[in-house]
C-alpha cells in the first residue's frame, strides 16, 4: 500500500521526463519544437547505403519505441506494421505472423544474437519492453537471409546503442493505469570521451482484473413462476490474470578513439504471471492456480574494429532461461493438489565473427559465421509411478547450430545495384543445401526517388527441440521445412525541405514452403507434429508516411500500412474427411491495416493509433460453425502529452486512452480483451551539471 502511495505522488512528474530526454538529445539549437518534431530532409538517391541493396525492410522511429513505458514490442508491431500480432492480452504470450507464416517462421535477433526459444522456435514479444530497444526493423521475406537463416516469413532485428551521454544523467518515469496497473522506468547514464554506461530498469505489475462481457455464456432471466423470459450475456472479470515483470538492462561501451570499441550488454528478466481463466470455464478461480514463472539472463560482449574501408567484429554471448509452469486444483478438501509441475532450463552459448571489405563505393564484400550451442532440459516432475517414485517425463537434449554467410554487393552506377548472398547452416548433424539470395534495385526516376527492388531466395527451417522430442507427441522423423520466396516492390520519397516529406512503398511477395510442420491431434488423445506437403503464402504490402510543417509551431505526422496475405494449404488431403486443403491457415488474417497520426504544437502533442485485423479462422478447415472463426476487430488508442522545461529539470505529463470506443474483441479464442482503459505517465529528467540560463 505504501508503494502505491509513493507511485501516486510521483505520477504528476512522469511524462515530462520523456519530452525532456528527447530535447536533451536533439542538439543545442534554438526552437524546442523544431528539435523534438523535425521534418526530415528528403533522402538523396545517390547516398543509399550499399548494404541495403534490394532489401525490403520497415524501420521503426524512435518515437514509436519510446511512446510510453507500458508498451512491449508486441504493441509497437501491432500499431506500426501490418503483421498480425496474436496476443492473449497484456503480460501474456504475444507472437507474430509475418508474410502469412507461423510465429516460429519469424527469426528475432537482439544485438545480433538470435533469441528465439530453441524449444518452441518462437519469441514472446510481450517479454520485450520497447524502452529497452533503441533500433528496430522488420526484414521482409528474403531480406532476412542477410541477417540469419530460418526466417521463412522474415526477421525482426532489435538492438541497443550507446546512450551518447555527457556526464551523469537520470530519467525516471511513473505510470498508473486502470486495473491498479503500475509501470516504473528508471535510467541512469554516464558518458565521457571514451565511456558510455547505461542502466535501465522496468517494473510492471497489475491484478489485470478488467471487466468484459462474456459472450461464451448465457444467463437466464426468470419470472416469478420460474419461467425463462429472457437471456443475457453476463459481465465477468478477467480472473487469475495478475502479473509482475522486472527487467534490468546493463550496458557499457568503451571507445578507444582509434577505431576500436568494446561493448557489454546484460539483460535480466524475472516474470511471475498467472494465466487467465478461459471465458468458457465455469470453475471458481479459488479452486485452482495456473501460474507461469520465468527467469532469463542474456549477455553479450562485443568488439568492433573499424578502418576506412574494412571492418571486423566479434561477439560472444550466453542465454540462461529457467521456466516453470504450475497447475494446481482443489482436491475437494481445501488443499491445492499439483496437477502439472513443468520445469525447463535452457542454456545457450553463442559466438559470432564477421567482416566487411569495400572497394571504393562500388563493391562491398561481407562474411559472417555464427555458432550456437543449445542445452535444454524439460520435464513434468509431477508424475508418480505405481511404486511411489517420481517419474520424470520430458527430455534432456543438446544441439549445435552453425550459420555462415558470404555476400558481394555491387553498384556499377548510382542508379543500379545488385547483391548476392550465399548462406549455409548446420543443425545437429544435418546440413542445409546452399541457401542463395539475389537482390536487385534500381532508380527508375530521380524525381521523387522512385526505386524498384526485387529479390529471390531459398530458405530452410529445422524442427524445434519440442517438435522432435516433446513427450508425449514429439516426432524425431520430421523433415526440415524448405521453400522459395520471391519479393518485388517500388518505393518513393518526395518533399520540400522544411515544409513536408511524403514517402511510400508497395511490395509483392510469393512464398512456396514444402514440408510445413503443424501439430495435429492423434487417436491417442494428444497432439503430434507432422510435415504437410505445401503451403502457398502470397500477397501485397503497402506503406505510406507524411510529415508536414503546418506552421512555425504546428507539425503533423501520418503513417499507414496495409497487408493482404492469403496463406493457403495446398497439400494433399491426409484423410477422406480432411477439409483443410485450399483453405487459409488458422490465425492468419487475410487483411490487416494500421494508421498512426501525431499532431504537435509547441510542447503539446496528441497521438492517435488505429489498427484492424480481418476474420481469423481457428480451425484448419475454416469451418465457421460454433467457434471456428473470430470476427474482425478494430483497435483505437489516443494519447495527449505535454512537456515542461525548468532550469533544474525537464518534466513530462502524458495521458493515454486505450480501446477508445470500448470495443469487444478477441485476438485468441476464449480470451476476451479489456475494454476502454486509461493510463497516466509522469516523468522527470534532472539537469545535472548544466548551466542555468
Amino acid at each position: 500500500m505504501k508503494r502505491n502511495r509513493i507511485a501516486l505522488l510521483l505520477v504528476p512528474l512522469f511524462p515530462a521526463m520523456l519530452a525532456a530526454q528527447e530535447r536533451n538529445t536533439e542538439g543545442p539549437s534554438g526552437d524546442w519544437t523544431k528539435r523534438v518534431h523535425p521534418i526530415p530532409e528528403v533522402t538523396v538517391v545517390g547516398q543509399r547505403p550499399i548494404k541495403e541493396i534490394g532489401v525490403q525492410q520497415t524501420k521503426f522511429a524512435s518515437a514509436a519505441l519510446k511512446e510510453n513505458i507500458a508498451l512491449s514490442m508486441a504493441d509497437v508491431l501491432a500499431f506500426n506494421s501490418s503483421i498480425f500480432v496474436k496476443s492473449y492480452g497484456r503480460a501474456t504470450l504475444s507472437t507474430v505472423a509475418f508474410h502469412g507464416t507461423s510465429p516460429s517462421h519469424t527469426q528475432v535477433t537482439w544485438n545480433g544474437m538470435r533469441i528465439n526459444n530453441p524449444m518452441l522456435g518462437m519469441t514472446d514479444f510481450s517479454m520485450i519492453p520497447s524502452y529497452f530497444i533503441d533500433d528496430a526493423a522488420l526484414l521482409h521475406g528474403t531480406s532476412s537471409i542477410g541477417e540469419t537463416g530460418g526466417g521463412l516469413g522474415g526477421a525482426v532485428k532489435l538492438s541497443t546503442k550507446p546512450a551518447e551521454a555527457n556526464g551523469f544523467g537520470l530519467q525516471y518515469i511513473q505510470g498508473i493505469g486502470s486495473f491498479k496497473t503500475f509501470d516504473e522506468f528508471l535510467r541512469l547514464t554516464y558518458g565521457d570521451a571514451h565511456w558510455q554506461v547505461s542502466t535501465r530498469a522496468v517494473y510492471s505489475s497489475s491484478p489485470n482484473d478488467y471487466k468484459y462481457r462474456n459472450r461464451d455464456k448465457k444467463e437466464n432471466i426468470y419470472d416469478d413462476e420460474m419461467n425463462i423470459v429472457g437471456q443475457y450475456y453476463p459481465t465477468e472479470r478477467n480472473r487469475s490474470g495478475a502479473f509482475k515483470d522486472l527487467h534490468i538492462l546493463q550496458e557499457a561501451y568503451y571507445n578507444t578513439g582509434r577505431g576500436d570499441r568494446l561493448g557489454l550488454n546484460a539483460w535480466y528478466i524475472r516474470s511471475n504471471r498467472e494465466l487467465p481463466v478461459l471465458s468458457t470455464d465455469y470453475a471458481s478461480d479459488r479452486s485452482f492456480e495456473n501460474r507461469q514463472r520465468e527467469a532469463t539472463l542474456r549477455g553479450i560482449v562485443s568488439w568492433d574494429h573499424l578502418r576506412r574501408n574494412w571492418k571486423i567484429a566479434a561477439k560472444a554471448g550466453y542465454i540462461h532461461t529457467w521456466m516453470a509452469y504450475d497447475y494446481k486444483r482443489d482436491a475437494g478438501n481445501g488443499t491445492m493438489t499439483p496437477m502439472t509441475r513443468s520445469r525447463s532450463t535452457i542454456n545457450t552459448f553463442y559466438g559470432q565473427a564477421e567482416g566487411e571489405y569495400s572497394i571504393g563505393s562500388r563493391w562491398l564484400f561481407t562474411a559472417s559465421l555464427a555458432a550456437y550451442q543449445h542445452l535444454v532440459e524439460s520435464a513434468d516432475k509431477n508424475i508418480i509411478k505405481q511404486d511411489g517414485n517420481q517419474a520424470i517425463v520430458g527430455y534432456d537434449k543438446g544441439r549445435v547450430e552453425l550459420s555462415g554467410s558470404v555476400s558481394a554487393k555491387w553498384r556499377p552506377t548510382e542508379r543500379f545495384g545488385m547483391s548476392l548472398v550465399v548462406r549455409e547452416e548446420l543443425y545437429g548433424t544435418d546440413w542445409t543445401p546452399i541457401i542463395p539470395a539475389l537482390f536487385l534495385d534500381g532508380v527508375l526516376s530521380e524525381r521523387g526517388n522512385l526505386v524498384a527492388k526485387a529479390s529471390v531466395s531459398r530458405n530452410f527451417r529445422f524442427p524445434t527441440l519440442n517438435d522432435l522430442y516433446f513427450l508425449p507427441g514429439g516426432n524425431p522423423d520430421l523433415q526440415k521445412e524448405n521453400g522459395w520466396t520471391y519479393d518485388a516492390g517500388l518505393s518513393f520519397a518526395a518533399g520540400k525541405t522544411g515544409k513536408y516529406t511524403l514517402s511510400g512503398a508497395a511490395s509483392w511477395f510469393d512464398s512456396h514452403v514444402d514440408d510445413w510442420i503443424i501439430w495435429l491431434p492423434t487417436p491417442k488423445g494428444f497432439f503430434s507434429p507432422r510435415n504437410l506437403k505445401k503451403v502457398h503464402a502470397y500477397g501485397i504490402e503497402l506503406r505510406a508516411g507524411l510529415n508536414v510543417a503546418l506552421s512555425k509551431a504546428w507539425r503533423l505526422h501520418l503513417d499507414g500500412t496495409y497487408s493482404w496475405t492469403p496463406s493457403i494449404n495446398e497439400s494433399e488431403p491426409m484423410t477422406p474427411a480432411d477439409r483443410s486443403v485450399g483453405k487459409q491457415l488458422p490465425y492468419v488474417p487475410e487483411h490487416s491495416a494500421t494508421v498512426t497520426g501525431r499532431l504537435s504544437w509547441r510542447t503539446w502533442a496528441i497521438l492517435y493509433k488505429w489498427a484492424c485485423y480481418s476474420e481469423r479462422f481457428t480451425m484448419s478447415s475454416n469451418d465457421i460453425t460454433l467457434t471456428g472463426s473470430l470476427p474482425p476487430y478494430f483497435m483505437n488508442n489516443l494519447t495527449l502529452e505535454k512537456g515542461f522545461s525548468f532550469r533544474w529539470a525537464d518534466l513530462s505529463l502524458k495521458g493515454a486512452i486505450n480501446n477508445l470506443f470500448n470495443e469487444e474483441y478477441l485476438s485468441v479464442l476464449s480470451r476476451p480483451m479489456p475494454g476502454i482503459h486509461f493510463e497516466i505517465f509522469i516523468g522527470i529528467t534532472p539537469k545535472w551539471g548544466k548551466k542555468k540560463t
